[in-house]
């Protein structure tokens, strides 16, 4: 837990400061998912710590339960006579192939119909084993990508280790900072309870990651807005990833909307972003053009293979990144299962996601120091090298105790009523909470 924790940290820039860790338990997991879980969740907390010190003097102690926030890595909501609906597509999931496994991800529309340009329509899994077991592994993977889709077969680590791609992740950093030399004058405008007040964050992303970071920011209050296109639909996390944000929907080929979103950049203070490397840059919003829009802006980006190597424009996902990686395999051999075994959560998603909101509040804490602002890259491919190389992880359950709805407020969401799970880390003086229930994507009008 030590290694990992201060890897993080120095990876962010953060002095390696003691964080306290409670309670008890682990997820059951052939790697420390719980020990990265606690991890990544202690860096976010002590990011705001730091900010905290530079602006007050006083630096508060950071608590985290163990517990907690294996619960948060999974999903911090509990429906009171209602059901989230299912997270993955019907055919979405792992197929073995002439020589190994696939797993396929089609809970977009547009990337089901992707797959099913490549092998035909499929009605259910039955039909689509039959029409995936004809493929080899790897070509049915390159048909799917050229097709648009998102595909990954299954590797192990060495494989991965020996992969054009894996060799690119592991020459990135962790956390990639870039300065920005573009001064900034805005100065503090929060308080000890709410650290991030009058912080605008515009948030361009979209399922599990991104949408955590932007999370924790609002609970520290952050004005979070965050923008979908006009089709776009995550039913199965949305309940969980909206809370304390407002969801509005532009279509940025369109101008009208695309000059709606230059207004919100300019004012924006932090920008989140999920889409494939080249994704802003064909859009005509590249790096450059961001910069002439907002100078001073904090530019936090995510994308799933890492920001260099053949891959790098690949479109994936957290369970795509645990088959291509190497993970599912090694829980496979873990668990001395018949198919591939991935991580019990999708904690590569979660992970990034604190880290991304940690490094937002890093790059804010440098700008109210300095005037400079600058940007950060985070990728699901380096944290789970980060993962692998941290440990062994354990067999024990983790004990989900009857009480742990009591005494937890109800949050009024559209959906009907719900417990949010108490969150996992402690800020002195500093509690994590929002000012707005969870919320439907496209709710709000695309205005600060």
């Amino acid at each position: 837990m030590t290694d990992l924790l201060t890897s993080i940290q120095a990876a962010l820039g953060l002095p390696h400061t003691p964080i306290a860790f409670t309670a008890s338990g682990a997820l059951p997991s052939a790697f420390a998912v719980t020990d990265l879980a606690c991890a990544s969740i202690a860096v976010a907390g002590q990011a705001i710590g730091e900010l905290l010190k530079q602006q007050t003097g006083r630096l508060p102690a950071v608590e985290v339960d163990r517990r907690l926030a294996s619960f948060w890595f999974a999903t911090s909501l509990r429906p009171i006579g209602w059901q989230v609906p299912p997270l993955w597509d019907p055919v979405a999931g792992d197929y073995a192939t002439q020589d190994g496994w696939i797993r396929l991800h089609t809970n977009a529309p547009h990337h089901r119909a992707a797959a099913e340009n490549v092998l035909g329509i499929c009605a259910d899994r039955a039909a689509m084993a039959a029409k995936v077991a004809q493929w080899t592994s790897q070509d049915l993977e390159q048909a799917v990508v050229d097709a648009k889709g998102c595909a990954a077969q299954m590797r192990n680590w060495a494989q991965w280790q020996q992969h054009p791609q894996g060799l690119a992740v592991n020459a990135e950093p962790l956390v990639h900072f870039i300065c920005d030399q573009h001064p900034c004058g805005k100065t503090w405008q929060g308080s000890v309870a709410q650290p991030l007040a009058g912080i605008k964050v515009l948030d361009l992303t979209r399922v599990l990651a991104g949408p955590t970071a932007s999370r924790f920011l609002a609970g520290l209050g952050a004005d979070v807005l965050r923008i979908d296109p006009p089709t776009w639909g995550e039913p199965g996390v949305v309940p969980e990833v909206t809370l304390g944000k407002r969801c509005a929907r532009l279509d940025l080929k369109v101008p009208v909307d695309r000059a709606v979103f230059e207004t919100l950049l300019q004012d924006a203070d932090i920008l989140l972003h999920g889409y494939r490397a080249d994704a802003l840059e064909n859009l005509g919003f590249g790096v450059e053009r961001r910069r002439q829009l907002a100078p001073g802006l904090i530019d936090v980006g995510l994308n799933a293979y890492g920001w260099s190597g053949p891959w790098h424009n690949r479109r994936g996902f957290d369970s795509l990144v645990q088959m291509s990686s190497g993970i599912a395999e090694a829980g496979q051999r873990w668990q001395h299962a018949d198919k591939p075994t991935p991580l019990p959560v999708q904690a590569l998603d979660h992970a990034t996601g604190y880290l991304m909101a940690a490094s937002a509040i890093t790059l804010l804490t440098e700008r109210l120091h300095s005037g400079r602002s600058g940007s950060a890259r985070l990728s699901l491919a380096r944290t789970a090298k980060l993962l692998i190389e941290h440990g062994r992880g354990t067999d024990e359950a983790l004990r989900a105790e009857d009480d742990q709805d009591k005494g937890l407020l109800v949050e009024q969401t559209p959906w009907g009523p719900a417990h949010r799970v108490q969150v996992p880390v402690k800020i002195s003086g500093t509690p994590l909470q929002w000012a707005l229930p969870a919320t439907e994507l496209g709710s709000h009008q695309a205005q600060w």
